[in-house]
């Protein structure tokens, strides 16, 4: 049984698909590499403001191009205007889905949410308006946030996992082998770390590498799982952002205050055992209820894939 958009006899093949995300990532961030703009050197940062700048234009541009060449590629499936836009994750938003998908995802850190939000009281920070405005006036967080979440998305969800629906690839493929090519299209800061880090033993950062591409891959396949789920570009937008924001837990070592003054007299305020194992708890108890939660939490009448197809092939 395929997912209810396949027609009999697709016009592109998996192999076909997946050359096709290939140079869609390729298309993404090989234009780094070929202006002085957005080119990293040892003199100059992919954290200067003025890279930034140039890579978010070369990205949307990217982007625009790869959804163009996938949206023409559906027209040749027989598929109507609104069919191609809710394959392409564009509607309808969503947005039920959406917080769904969000709330799924804060179950996995709800102990680093208990650490920056009550131990070092982040909440405060929340309520701070100017705090907010930082998301637009700070270069380096709108691409964390804003600009690399939404480029991501649109590249390898929305231009892409159409096309491997369509061509028969099989929901497996699509959401555990497609990621690697998202994970793939991260390994090229092996470079530019060196540039900057240059001090670092090459093992060590190719280790980092390594490491990144794992878990970027990871994190491909979940978003893969809830835009096929949800049929919404904008819940994996706001699932990565969330991500993102959030940066790997903390799996080991105790939970103290950042810069805090419990250090006093030549002892140590017992606080920290408390908020360790509060967090642990929290962290093990979330990743549970993710994992219980992750099929109804994602459950959607805008799914891209019938439910029943979706549990067989997974």
């Amino acid at each position: 049984m395929a997912p209810r958009h396949t027609p009999s006899v697709a016009p592109i093949s998996p192999t076909t698909a997946i050359l096709l995300i290939a140079l869609y990532a390729l298309l993404y961030f090989l234009p780094f590499y070929l202006s002085p703009k957005t080119r990293p050197s040892p003199t100059l940062s992919r954290d200067a403001p003025s890279v930034i700048s140039a890579r978010i234009r070369s990205v949307l541009t990217s982007c625009f191009l790869a959804c163009l060449t996938t949206a023409l590629l559906l027209t040749h499936f027989n598929l109507s205007a609104s069919e191609i836009l809710h394959l392409m994750g564009l509607y309808p938003l969503a947005l039920t889905s959406t917080l769904k998908a969000l709330f799924l995802t804060t179950l996995l850190f709800l102990g680093p949410l208990f650490e920056a939000l009550i131990v070092d009281s982040g909440w405060r920070e929340i309520l701070r308006l100017d705090a907010w405005s930082e998301l637009w006036s700070d270069p380096l967080t709108n691409r964390n946030l804003v600009a690399g979440p939404l480029t991501e998305e649109v590249l390898f969800r929305t231009a892409s996992i159409p096309l491997m629906l369509l061509s028969g690839a099989g929901i497996r493929t699509t959401v555990f082998f497609s990621p690697v090519i998202f994970g793939l299209a991260h390994f090229h800061h092996f470079y530019e770390f060196r540039l900057s880090y240059p001090r670092v033993p090459i093992l060590a950062a190719l280790l980092r590498s390594v490491f990144q591409l794992g878990f970027t891959t990871v994190f491909g396949a979940y978003a893969t799982f809830v835009y096929v789920r949800t049929g919404s570009l904008l819940a994996v937008c706001v699932v990565h952002a969330f991500c993102n924001a959030m940066g790997l837990p903390r799996l080991w070592g105790k939970v103290q205050r950042t810069g805090d003054h419990d250090m006093r007299r030549g002892g140590e305020d017992e606080t920290w055992v408390v908020w360790t194992v509060a967090y642990y708890v929290l962290l093990v108890g979330g990743a549970a209820a993710f994992w219980k939660s992750i099929w109804v939490l994602t459950e959607s009448e805008n799914a891209l894939v019938p439910a029943l197809v979706f549990g067989r092939h997974i």
